[in-house]
């Protein structure tokens, strides 16, 4: 019999949520995009209703993948996936404008075959590939005779109070046409695992940063997710369960990350944490820049552990990796973004990416894994933006952190286990630690050694022999001999030296520095 498989993914998601620096549409973007594969689609599909949903979320037979701005479906009837094709792209124009919607249909036949529906995904994603590459006319546009957004420079659609608001922006802030404030509230709750209130959820960026005014951007991804869907990808029941668990996984992991901080830290009566993307083996938080490791190493220990409880006989039992001492579990990276709040959002989420796929790149430094044999350890990297520039991390790499040439204080990434000839991010905030935070007497000395390590650092860009005469004396008249010894020392590293202090100095400054005279919880 005739089948069906029908395939979209969204476009513009990144764009469209980070299209201003206003954190109250960031969320609001970050909610209809996750409304996008479920709500909506499944108005599509069972009708309107508050039943829709959750007949998607039982529908075991048809809903293959719904999450992470991705679905796939099984029609049985061609006129009921034409209307889908048809009618959901405008749809989805409408509630969501700036997003755009990649279609594609392949019919194949349901004999009980696993290879017919391999065959058919495959073809689905070359289509979509295809799609992807057509350009989308934008129905954003205007004349240029009309009143423009200041924000965006989008044609205004409507006047609320004194905001001058574009189609898109209009969406994020008000539910419908009787301008009522979008409640943006399920991503935190999913992410956090409870309610709050209102007057708890940070809206706008001063209500989230403490005792400074840096703010960090995070963005974490699942490894080995290509070699999981190329061994259980022929059989659509167990990539749906296989899909399912593991954005329960993800989604736990989440909420055990949020418990760990907000047991270890303490805020005032705003939570200063908002994730912007939460599903599939993604996720996407701004969050107070003193949290960001500790929440970030908590949601992949959790990710490791939640994923090997959940996918672990798939995992062992289809041999997705043959070698290498973990095969039940998926390991992730993670990329940290420290910035000023005012640094434009959009530039420090391509940042945290960047670094992201950074640290999945020396994870994956080994040929077995370039294979897809082996799985890459959890890893994460980080930069604190120290400037207005916005530009590509290779261009920041070569201007900020290769003082010489062949000398870099990229030192990073940090592994959540040990591996040779790295450090694993427990070591990193050891050494952070005992630099101490100024007070006692052994504080002031290690107040004195940051002082030395800063003039070092600038010499080092200016000159190399005066740079080894700085440390050299300041090793001999410090008491944090070894400390001081162990952080400057340059290691050979893939054809160049590199040393760690760059990253120590920065994550201190960012875990102790107090700029601001206000109590944290505003």
């Amino acid at each position: 019999m005739a089948k069906y498989l029908y395939g979209a993914a969204a476009q513009g998601i990144q764009s469209f949520i980070f299209q201003t620096n206003k954190l109250s549409e960031i969320v609001g973007a970050s909610e209809l995009v996750e409304e996008i594969c479920t709500s909506k689609f499944a108005e599509m599909v069972y009708g309107s209703g508050e039943g829709a949903r959750k007949a998607l979320k039982n529908d075991k037979g048809r809903a293959i993948l719904y999450a992470a701005g991705n679905i796939k479906y099984i029609f049985d009837d061609k006129e009921k996936c034409a209307s889908v094709v048809r009618e959901f792209p405008k749809r989805i124009s409408t509630f969501a404008p700036g997003v755009t919607l990649s279609q594609a249909v392949v019919e194949f036949e349901d004999a009980g075959d696993p290879k017919k529906f391999k065959e058919a995904v495959n073809e689905l994603e070359r289509r979509l590939r295809i799609q992807r590459n057509k350009q989308m006319r934008s129905n954003t546009l205007g004349l240029m005779g009309i009143e423009r957004s200041r924000e965006t420079g989008l044609p205004v659609s409507r006047i609320v109070g004194d905001k001058h608001l574009d189609l898109a922006r209009y969406a994020k802030l008000y539910d419908s046409n009787d301008e009522r404030q979008r409640t943006t509230q399920t991503l935190c709750k999913k992410a956090f695992g409870q309610f709050y209130g209102e007057a708890e959820i940070c809206y706008d960026i001063e209500n989230m940063t403490g005792t400074n005014d840096w703010i960090a951007v995070i963005h974490a991804d699942g490894n080995g997710l290509g070699q999981v869907v190329q061994k259980i990808g022929e059989n659509k029941d167990a990539f749906r369960e296989f899909s399912n668990n593991l954005d329960a996984a993800t989604t736990e992991s989440a909420v055990a990350a949020f418990k760990a901080v907000s047991e270890k830290y303490k805020w005032g009566k705003r939570v200063p944490i908002r994730p912007i993307v939460l599903g599939g083996d993604d996720l996407t938080v701004v969050c107070r820049a003193d949290l960001a490791v500790d929440y970030v190493l908590e949601f992949i220990r959790h990710f490791e552990a939640s994923t090997k409880e959940k996918l672990g006989d798939v995992l062992s039992k289809k041999k997705v990796f043959e070698k290498g001492s973990v095969t039940d579990r998926l390991t992730a990276c993670a990329g940290i973004a420290f910035v000023k709040s005012s640094y434009p959002f959009y530039y420090a989420y391509e940042l945290a990416e960047a670094l992201c796929s950074r640290a999945k790149k020396d994870a994956k430094n080994k040929p077995e894994i370039k294979a897809g044999k082996e799985l890459p350890q959890s890893c994460i990297m980080f930069h604190k933006v120290q400037d207005s520039f916005a530009e590509e991390y290779e261009e920041i790499v070569k201007r900020e952190l290769m003082p010489c040439d062949n000398m870099s204080f990229e030192y990073g990434p940090y592994y959540l286990n040990e591996k040779e000839d790295r450090w694993t991010v427990e070591t990193l905030l050891e050494k952070v630690k005992s630099l101490g935070s100024g007070g006692s007497d052994a504080e002031k000395e290690a107040n004195a050694a940051k002082t030395g390590l800063r003039q070092w650092m600038t010499l080092l860009h200016r000159n190399a022999e005066m740079a080894d005469q700085k440390r050299n004396r300041m090793i001999e008249i410090s008491r944090l001999k070894g400390l001081l010894r162990e952080v400057t020392e340059w290691e050979n590293r893939d054809g160049r030296k590199v040393c760690p202090v760059y990253d120590i100095m920065a994550l201190h400054t960012i875990m102790t520095q107090n700029t601001n005279n206000e109590d944290d919880g505003k």
